[in-house]
């Protein structure tokens, strides 16, 4: 458990082989700003190469689960201060890390998981889901495309057509639809979620570790080259919406609590 205790943002327990992650902004919904982020980039990483972690639970601390990137933050660079990549600033390496990670890693969605939340949510192998709990990718609604992840995992999980319905409008999808439509794979009780998702862990760091890892890596590899064909582009298409008026008006009245007027430029 070395070095896992230098987190701002992240707590880790390891319990019989299952490591806790709590992502842990509990007044700020668990959105992710800078810090958070680079923590979630080096997290990953490091659980990979702990031989005492034989698998992980992913949640968040409070009523979310994850509520997206932190808009205050993102809303605060001027437009011409923002690099070019300022939206590629770790989002591949997160991406990448969280699905090379050999160990299993099940999501306990104990509340809203939005944009980079529900991407978060969504890459884990399993996912258990409290039945008040809505997921969505929101990044359309502040003038974004969802290039951090969003674009590649949305379709393999319910297809084309869906993830095109619910990217393209942001909505929000109650808990029982999510696992209808095979999002996720376990809705339970809100006082439920945390404990089932353990349970389920703890099985698979009880079992064949071997043939329980090699099994994942065998599937993950259809993910991972999504992500490495489609990862660029969708990143670089992000990059370029985050240069538009549509965002810079979402983000100005997300701080102003007014309804943003887009213009689709």
């Amino acid at each position: 458990m070395s070095g896992y205790d230098r987190f701002e943002h992240l707590s880790v327990e390891l319990n019989d082989g299952v490591a806790v992650c709590t992502m842990n902004r509990p007044k700020a919904l668990n959105s992710v700003n800078r810090a958070m982020h680079k923590e979630l980039e080096s997290l990953f990483g490091q659980l990979g190469e702990d031989r005492d972690v034989r698998a992980v639970v992913l949640t968040g601390a409070g009523r979310a689960f994850c509520a997206g990137g932190d808009v205050k933050e993102m809303g605060s660079d001027e437009p011409d201060d923002r690099p070019a990549g300022i939206f590629d600033s770790g989002a591949r390496q997160l991406v990448t890390k969280l699905l090379a990670i050999e160990q299993p890693v099940v999501a306990a969605v104990n509340g809203v998981a939005v944009g980079l939340g529900a991407t978060l949510a969504l890459l884990c192998d399993v996912v258990f889901m409290a039945e008040s709990a809505r997921i969505g990718d929101t990044h359309v609604q502040i003038g974004l495309v969802p290039g951090d992840g969003g674009s590649i995992i949305w379709p393999l999980l319910v297809g084309p057509a869906r993830a095109k319905e619910y990217l393209m409008t942001g909505d929000l999808i109650p808990a029982p639809e999510a696992e209808r439509i095979g999002l996720v794979n376990h809705v339970v009780a809100d006082d439920k979620v945390l404990d089932d998702a353990l349970a389920f862990a703890g099985r698979l760091a009880d079992g064949p570790t071997m043939a329980i890892r090699f099994t994942k890596l065998s599937i993950q590899r259809t993910i991972l080259q999504n992500a490495l064909q489609s990862m660029d582009v969708s990143l670089a298409l992000e990059t370029i919406t985050g240069t538009s008026h549509d965002y810079t008006e979402a983000t100005t009245a997300w701080s102003e609590k007014r309804t943003p007027e887009f213009k689709g430029r």
